[in-house]
Order: C-alpha cells, then structure tokens, then sequence
C-alpha cells in the first residue's frame, strides 16, 4: 500500500476490465477512493469486490459515456457522494477495424461515438466540479496511433487522434482553475480485446500474436499494468507541471518510425 493518491476520489470509466480495472487496482494500492465506472455494472462490480479491502469506499457505477443525461448523473452523484472528484480517467473506449473501404458509415460513428464524444460528455460533466474546487486531474485514453500509421484503423485512427488533439484544447481552456489534462498513447495492450481479435482474425492466434510483436522494438505486447502505472504518475500530484501532454507507453512503436 502507499499514498500518492491518499484520499483522492479517483473515476475511472471503462474500468470493468482490461486497463480500467488495472487502473482501478492500482489507484487502490496507493490510497485512493475509486468510482468503477463501466456500460457492464456486473463487470464494475467485480472490479470493486477485486479491490474493496484496498479501498473500502470504492463504489461501482453504471454509465453509458455517450448519454448525456447518464454522464451528467454519474457525476453528481460522485460529487454528492464523497463531496469532489479529483481524477477523471477517461478511459472507455471501443475499437474498430478496417480499411477505408472495409469500414462502414454506422462503425465509423459509432466508434467516434463512444470514443470521442463519450470523453467530451464525461469531461463536460465532471469539470464544473473540478472548477469549484479549483483543481483536478483529467486523463483521456488516446493511442500512440495518434501518431503513426497503421493498417486497416480508419476509424480507430481518427478517433484517438481526435482525442489527442481535444485533450490540448481542453487544457487550454481549464487551466485556468488549476486543471490539467493530459492523454496517454499506448501500444498494442494485451487486453481481453486483442485476445478476441487474434482469434476472430487469425487461423492460427499464435501466428497473429508473433506478427504483432514485430510492431513493438520490445517484441512483446504491452500489459494493462503498464498503462496503469502511466495513468497512476498522470493523476498524482508527482505529474503537477505537466499539461496537455501525450505520455507514449508503447513498446517502441512510435521509435522504430
């Protein structure tokens, strides 16, 4: 246990699996009160039954990011609830696959959808809290794509990269209140996702698995503790002077280009 989140009430959407729920466990190590957030509330509460001897007030919530009404509601009941909300970690998020001509209208927008307007719903909800106690953390789930090219993610591509450039905007615009947001790009994750993805996508997964470890100069895929620990450094207070900021956890894809 340490205390670089000491009481800090800490939401977290998308945190009934992959690196929400490592972030979520790994925000409780280190004190902080953590609102699992998810569109799954079983999933969500899963998360909290993993980590409520670490942190006792930890609290499940059902949200769908990209309703209005659910994301204005989750946020005044955090408010209420524990009286602040120091860390928002926008991490839900859906991904798409497909070429220009392989990805349809309806993927394209719905990826956009949860991705981008499910960030600016929960942003948009949470900072009038924030800006009455003139200080917090936001942390929104970009991808080193946002940088690089990479086949066949039209959708996901425009997506994170829309997410990157909001998250400097955004900052520009809360920092006066003491705010900071800033985005994290990672690599290819070994989350339940890519695990579907190589099965759906591959006869042999193995052979899908080695031609994805080639992107990364560590030849390996990353873990969603990996991330976690990034996202830990951006909602502490260790991470003050930085803003508007992309921290790249990625194995070193952006570095072999």
């Amino acid at each position: 246990m340490g205390d670089r989140l000491n009481d800090k009430v800490c939401l977290i959407t998308g945190a009934g699996s992959g690196i929400g729920q490592a972030s979520a466990r790994r925000f409780a190590e280190e004190g902080a009160r953590v609102v699992v957030a998810d569109i799954d509330l079983d999933a969500a509460r899963r998360t909290v039954d993993e980590i409520s001897t670490l942190s006792p007030d930890s609290v499940a919530e059902e949200v769908d990011v990209t309703d209005e009404t659910q994301t204005v509601a989750i946020a005044d009941r955090v408010a209420r609830r524990f009286g602040r909300i120091d860390v928002l970690f926008n991490n839900a998020g859906i991904a798409g696959v497909g070429d220009l001509l392989e990805t349809e209208p309806e993927l394209f927008d719905r990826v956009m959808r949860v991705n981008v307007r499910g960030v600016y719903l929960m942003s948009r909800a949470v900072v009038p809290q924030m800006i009455k106690q003139r200080s917090g953390s936001i942390i929104n789930m970009s991808s080193c794509i946002a940088e690089i090219g990479l086949a066949r993610r039209v959708s996901y591509a425009a997506s994170k990269g829309a997410v990157f450039a909001m998250t400097k905007s955004m900052q520009v615009d809360v920092a006066p209140y003491g705010i900071r947001v800033n985005a994290l790009l990672p690599g290819t994750i070994l989350t339940p996702f890519v695990e579907r993805y190589l099965k759906e996508s591959y006869a042999d997964p193995e052979e899908g698995m080695a031609s994805i470890r080639k992107r990364q100069l560590s030849n390996d895929l990353g873990r969603p503790e990996d991330v976690a620990q990034a996202a830990l450094f951006l909602a502490s207070d260790e991470s003050k002077f930085m803003m508007a900021s992309g921290l790249i956890i990625d194995g070193g894809i952006t570095g072999a280009r």
